[in-house]
């Protein structure tokens, strides 16, 4: 062993078995958590140690059994996997630091900005090289100079949640009637290409790489199940520019749309993407580096990346035989 010991969250998610694995390659103990008993999750039997968890919405009594895990465990750094643990963990810093305990992701202010999409957009809009979806503020609704259809998405939404696209002003009308207009980013529809990018940003050194895909297919929440890695140097350029402007540490995923005329900044999701495996199957170790960011250690460079088509499928697991 290394003498280091992580803490992976959520370790039923997309990302969690890329991460499992690339950390046990290399000789770390992995300690997983799971809202769900250990014979429901497939990760659970993989991992070195396993602890079942409260839901992270339940700050306090999540955040007290994570210390407790982490003071048995002689934990070093935590890597959180949802955007809800992020939320949290991002609230409790200073209690993890007072231990000794490493948070692998990106700066408190960071973090609150990616995690409002208006936040983020504002930031960015007025970057050279950089679009982002306009919104319709109040105004528009009210002179009723919204063109449809339009999505409307919540300010800190995450995998899709509370996503809805509205096609007419009745629709539009009810929405509003039903729903807390200021938490919600109403913006024009766009029809094209979802593309998502791996963005590793040493903050330290000012290093970053990004390797973007083209989502082929996708789950309702939004996460890649074939893609296409591709090589797009103005757009990793781009991500370059806006890891930076974020002041992103770590690894996180840009997602773009692509239409006929454009690519729009869609959001950065703070975290590993649910894809991250078929970065790492392209050439790019986005683990490996990600916790270079967080132990002061160089990142690599980008390498050669092998363009390809990936596919995800999925495998049955036996957890448990019962006599």
């Amino acid at each position: 062993m290394q003498g280091c010991n992580i803490l992976v969250t959520a370790i039923g998610s997309f990302s969690a078995d890329a991460v499992i694995t690339t950390l046990q390659q290399h000789n770390y103990k992995v300690i997983g958590t799971n809202i769900y008993p250990k014979e429901w999750i497939a990760n659970a039997i993989v991992v070195d140690c396993f602890y079942q968890v409260p839901l992270a919405s339940e700050e306090k009594e999540y955040i007290n059994t994570m210390l407790d895990i982490c003071k048995k465990e002689c934990v070093s750094y935590i890597f959180p996997l949802t955007d809800v643990e992020i939320d949290v963990f991002n609230k409790y810093r200073k209690v993890f630091e007072d231990i000794g305990v490493v948070l692998c992701m990106s700066s408190y202010e960071t973090i609150i900005t990616c995690r409002d999409k208006r936040k983020a957009s504002d930031i960015l809009k007025d970057i050279p090289g950089i679009h982002v979806i306009p919104e319709y503020r109040e105004e528009d609704i009210k002179n009723e100079s919204i063109k449809f259809p339009v999505i409307c998405k919540k300010i800190d939404g995450r995998s899709s949640q509370g996503l809805k696209k509205i096609n007419d002003a009745k629709e539009l009308s009810l929405f509003i009637d039903n729903n807390e207009l200021d938490m919600y980013v109403i913006q024009p529809f766009l029809k094209g290409d979802i593309l998502t990018v791996d963005v590793v940003r040493d903050a330290e050194r000012k290093n970053c790489v990004a390797i973007p895909r083209r989502e082929l297919l996708r789950t309702l929440n939004g996460a890649g199940t074939s893609v296409h890695i591709i090589r797009d140097s103005e757009l990793e350029s781009l991500c370059e520019k806006i890891a930076e402007q974020l002041d992103i540490n770590g690894c996180v995923n840009f997602e773009f749309i692509e239409t006929d005329e454009k690519k729009y900044f869609l959001e950065c999701n703070p975290r590993f993407s649910g894809g991250v495996m078929f970065t790492c199957m392209s050439g790019y170790d986005c683990i490996l580096n990600h916790l270079r960011c967080f132990q002061g250690k160089e990142i690599a460079r980008k390498g050669n990346i092998v363009l390809q088509y990936i596919a995800r499928k999925y495998k049955e697991c036996v957890t448990r035989i019962e006599s």
